[in-house]
C-alpha cells in the first residue's frame, strides 16, 4: 500500500473574476501532520472546501488511497473519512456535548427509530476520555471554552471514523497553554495513524508539529519541503514572494501630551480599579492572560459596556456618555477582537464597510457620494493590500486576514485621536502583519494614541512604547518597553500558582 493517502493534481477553481486555485497540487501521507501555509487569499481555504466537497473543482483530480474520487458534497467527504475543524467553531450551543458530536449521524433503533441516549453518551464519553477532555458528554456546548469546543469538534471527527482531519487555524483563538494541549492531541492522533492537514499563520505551529510544509502563493502551488530543511526566512520568502528583513518597523516617534486617561475604572466581575494614561504618538500595549480583563476594559472605554465606577478623560475632557457612537464622534476608534460578530457587516461590500464609521464625510444633503466613497475605499484597500477583485466585493467572500484589513481601513476614514486595536494581527499572515504594523507606526507618527491589546509577546515588545500588564482584572504592572522582557511581562501576568504550573 502506498504511503500517500490523499493526493490532489492540477486543481483549478474559478469564481467570477477571480481564479482562487490555479492548477495546484498537494500530497498527504498516512499518519503525518502536514502544514499548509500561505498569505491570506493564497487559496488555502478554497482547497479545503474542495477536499471537503463544499466546492467542485473546475478541473483536476483527487485521489484517495490511489483511487480517483469525485467528492460531490460534505456527506461524500464524511463517507470517505475526511473531516474539517475550523477556527470559528460551528456548534449548537444549547445542546449537550454528546448531541453535538453525533448530530447528523445519530444511531436510532431500526424499528422504533428512538435514540439510545445511554449508549450515545457512553460512546461520547469514551471519545472524550481518549482526548483527555476535562468535561463530560452531558456538558452544555455553549458553556465550554473555545479550546474545549475544539476538542468536541475533534471528537465529532473521530466519531465518523475520520482518517484525514483538516485543522484550519485552530490555535488562533487559543492561549499558549491551550495551544500546547492541542499540539498534544494532534500528535496523539498522528500516532494512531490519522493524517492531519494543519493550516496556520503561526510559524511556531509548523515547526512544533509538522514534518512537511506546502506553501501556496497567489492561488498557485509554490512547493513542498521537509520542515527540518527550510528556515524561517526561506519560508517567508516562499509565502510572500519577497524577503521581509524587519517585521517590526523602526519607531522614531516623538511622544506628545496626554490624550487619554483612565482613572479607577471598575466593572463588577470583570475588572477593578484600572488606571493608566495614553499620550499622542504612543503605542501602549495591553497584555495578560486570556480572561485578565483586557478586552473588557477596552469595551468600557469605547462604551460597548458601561463601567460601574471610574472616569475616562479624552484630551482632558471627561467622557460622560458611554456609547460607541459618542466615542466615535469624539475621536475614539475601536477594532474588536471578534471581527465577524462585531467588526463587519459581512453581506455588505468592502467600500460600504470601510466608510461606515464616517458616512457624513461621503454624503451631501443626505445622499451618498458613491464615487468618493469608492475612491477612498480603493485607496485604503490598496494601501493595506486587501486581496479582492474590487471594492464592490462582499466582505463575506474575503479570507479572514483580508477581513481584518478591512476593519483597519475603517479606522482610517475618520478624524481619530485614539485607536484601540484588540488583537489586530490575530489570524493574519506575516505579510499582512507587516502591513498592519507599518500602518500603526504611521498613525503614531501622525499623533494618534494607540492602545494595542495583544497576547503575542514579540508583538508587544516589538511595537509598543509602554506595556500595561493585567492580571485577574487588575493592572499588575506598567512597564517601559525598553527595559521589559518576556520574563518580566509573564511574571506580572501570572499569579504565584500559575507561575508554579508554567
Amino acid at each position: 500500500m502506498s504511503d500517500t493517502i490523499l493526493e490532489l493534481r492540477g486543481i483549478t477553481k474559478t469564481f467570477p473574476g477571480v481564479k482562487a486555485l490555479d492548477e495546484v497540487s498537494f500530497e498527504l501521507r498516512r499518519g503525518e501532520i502536514h502544514a499548509l501555509m500561505g498569505e491570506n487569499g493564497a487559496g488555502k481555504s478554497t482547497l479545503i472546501k474542495v477536499i471537503t466537497g463544499v466546492y467542485q473543482p473546475d478541473s483536476g483530480q483527487i485521489f484517495l488511497d490511489g483511487k480517483s474520487e469525485s467528492i460531490r458534497g460534505p456527506l461524500d467527504s464524511q463517507r470517505l473519512g475526511i473531516a474539517a475543524i475550523y477556527q470559528h467553531v460551528t456548534c449548537y450551543p444549547d445542546l449537550s456535548v454528546a448531541e453535538n458530536i453525533y448530530i447528523g449521524h445519530e444511531k436510532a433503533h431500526p424499528v422504533t427509530r428512538k435514540i439510545d441516549w445511554k449508549e450515545l453518551h457512553a460512546k461520547a464519553s469514551e471519545l472524550l476520555r481518549s482526548l483527555d477532555a476535562d468535561f463530560g458528554s452531558r456538558s452544555i456546548m455553549g458553556g465550554l471554552s473555545v479550546a474545549q469546543q475544539q476538542i468536541v469538534e475533534i471528537a465529532k471527527a473521530l466519531s465518523t471514523n475520520a482518517r484525514i482531519i483538516i485543522m484550519d487555524e485552530p490555535t488562533a483563538p487559543l492561549t499558549k497553554r491551550e495551544s500546547e494541549d492541542l499540539y498534544r492531541i494532534a500528535e496523539a492522533l498522528r500516532d494512531r495513524g490519522v493524517s492531519i492537514i494543519f493550516i496556520s499563520h503561526r510559524l511556531e505551529d509548523m515547526y512544533r508539529l509538522a514534518s512537511r510544509v506546502t506553501v501556496f502563493r497567489d492561488s498557485r502551488y509554490v512547493g513542498t519541503w521537509s520542515v527540518d530543511s527550510i528556515s524561517r526566512d526561506e519560508l517567508i520568502v516562499a509565502m510572500v514572494g519577497r524577503s521581509i528583513t524587519q517585521l517590526f518597523p523602526v519607531r522614531k516617534v516623538s511622544i506628545g501630551e496626554e490624550v487619554l486617561r483612565v482613572e479607577s475604572l471598575s466593572r463588577t466581575g470583570f475588572f477593578k480599579d484600572v488606571s493608566f494614561s495614553l499620550r499622542k504618538g504612543e503605542i501602549l500595549a495591553m497584555t495578560g492572560l486570556v480572561g485578565a480583563g483586557r478586552t473588557e476594559v477596552c469595551e468600557a472605554i469605547y462604551g460597548i459596556t458601561r463601567a460601574d465606577s471610574g472616569r475616562v478623560f479624552l484630551s482632558g475632557e471627561e467622557l460622560k456618555a458611554a456609547h460607541p457612537s459618542e466615542a466615535l464622534r469624539l475621536g475614539i476608534g475601536y477594532l474588536p477582537e471578534d471581527r465577524l460578530k462585531q467588526g463587519l457587516v459581512l453581506e455588505w461590500a468592502i467600500a460600504t464597510n470601510v466608510t461606515l464609521p464616517s458616512l457624513e464625510r461621503f454624503s451631501r444633503l443626505g445622499w451618498m457620494d458613491r464615487r468618493r466613497e469608492d475612491a477612498k475605499a480603493k485607496e485604503l484597500a490598496e494601501r493595506l493590500e486587501v486581496k479582492a477583485n474590487s471594492v464592490h466585493d462582499l466582505v463575506a467572500t474575503l479570507s479572514g486576514g483580508n477581513q481584518q484589513k478591512v476593519i483597519v481601513a475603517k479606522l482610517l476614514t475618520g478624524d481619530m485621536k485614539v485607536i484601540i486595536l484588540d488583537e489586530p494581527t490575530k489570524g493574519v499572515d506575516v505579510g499582512a502583519k507587516t502591513a498592519i504594523f507599518n500602518i500603526m507606526n504611521e498613525l503614531a507618527a501622525a499623533g494618534y494614541g494607540i492602545i494595542m491589546v495583544s497576547s503575542e509577546m514579540p508583538e508587544v515588545l516589538g511595537m509598543s512604547d509602554r506595556i500595561v500588564v493585567m492580571r485577574e482584572g487588575r493592572v499588575s504592572a506598567i512597564l517601559e518597553t525598553s527595559s521589559a522582557t518576556q520574563e518580566t511581562i509573564l511574571g506580572a501576568a501570572m499569579s504565584a500558582a500559575e507561575t508554579e504550573r508554567a
